[in-house]
């Protein structure tokens, strides 16, 4: 027993202990954030079916590095400079929308205001958001399928040049016109700056995000793409049921109707604080009465 205590205490005195101080604490929360994020990234990217593919070319190499497989080692060593750049062509798209992503974050929007120059009224007035409700609806009931990109900070410019100058005011009976079949007007996306409806038949980049539902077609395919390389809302109406969507932040959001379709434009509308304190007073007063 006393030569027990003997060992455990020699064994004991040996040990080292670091020093855990609040940056360690800090360091290890960044990183967890990071990882996470890292595999939740590429969990929805092409870069799963390649990240599983290495892991099991890293087993392959502990295998032969156990069996001490001189010649196979010294191939995986010269090789492995040249993989890692066709890694990175390979993910050249995904690691583009990532830093796309990472710019998109207004990490300083809170204590530096960039653009004092905001209209008061908001990006878009409420009779802007009636027509676009009204036409979704409208084209819903007869199954017209619709395309339309609300632009918000960040600019459309490069996907307006895809299509046709139209400089209109928003209304329901346009957009109706525009979209309704065997139209010139009716292929692509419409794009909405402002009050203005400034540009038709606009090419929009394809998502390639494995889990979206797979009977969705080109139409939703497009707005969930542009939605995640810029900030915009983009409505959809689908030509074969009919239903109303949205695409936000490279999310689908199906199945709206009037009031959720409405509830989504006026939360990008990004009027003043008080005006909107005024509406919510307005609202609860009605539901008082």
């Amino acid at each position: 027993m006393q030569q027990l205590n003997t060992f455990i205490a020699t064994y004991l005195s040996k040990l080292h202990m670091p020093t855990v101080h609040w940056t360690d604490i800090v360091e290890i929360i960044i990183l967890t954030f990071v990882s996470y994020h890292i595999l939740a990234w590429i969990k929805n990217t092409k870069a799963w079916a390649l990240l599983k593919g290495i892991i099991v070319i890293a087993i392959f190499i502990l295998v032969a590095a156990f069996f001490r497989m001189n010649t196979i080692l010294w191939i995986v060593t010269n090789v492995f400079s040249i993989a890692a750049i066709a890694i990175v062509v390979v993910l050249q798209p995904e690691l583009r929308k990532a830093l796309e992503e990472l710019g998109r974050k207004n990490f300083f929007s809170s204590i530096v205001v960039f653009d004092s120059g905001k209209s008061e009224g908001g990006r878009f007035s409420d009779r802007t958001i009636n027509e676009i409700v009204k036409a979704s609806v409208e084209m819903g009931k007869v199954k017209t399928g619709a395309l339309i990109v609300i632009e918000q900070e960040q600019s459309l410019s490069e996907y307006e040049r895809t299509g046709i100058d139209v400089d209109g005011i928003v209304s329901s009976q346009l957009l109706i016109n525009i979209f309704e079949h065997n139209t010139p007007l009716h292929d692509g996306a419409v794009i909405v700056r402002g009050n203005r409806i400034v540009s038709a038949t606009c090419y929009l980049p394809l998502s390639d995000n494995m889990a979206l539902s797979k009977d969705l077609g080109t139409r939703h395919r497009a707005g969930v793409g542009i939605s995640e390389v810029t900030d915009s809302l983009t409505v959809i109406v689908s030509e074969e049921t009919g239903k109303i969507s949205v695409a936000y932040g490279g999310q689908l959001e199906r199945g709206l109707d009037a009031e959720r379709l409405k509830a989504r434009l006026s939360d990008i509308q990004n009027k003043p604080i008080e005006e909107k304190k005024r509406k919510l007073w307005k609202g609860r007063s009605r539901n008082e009465e």
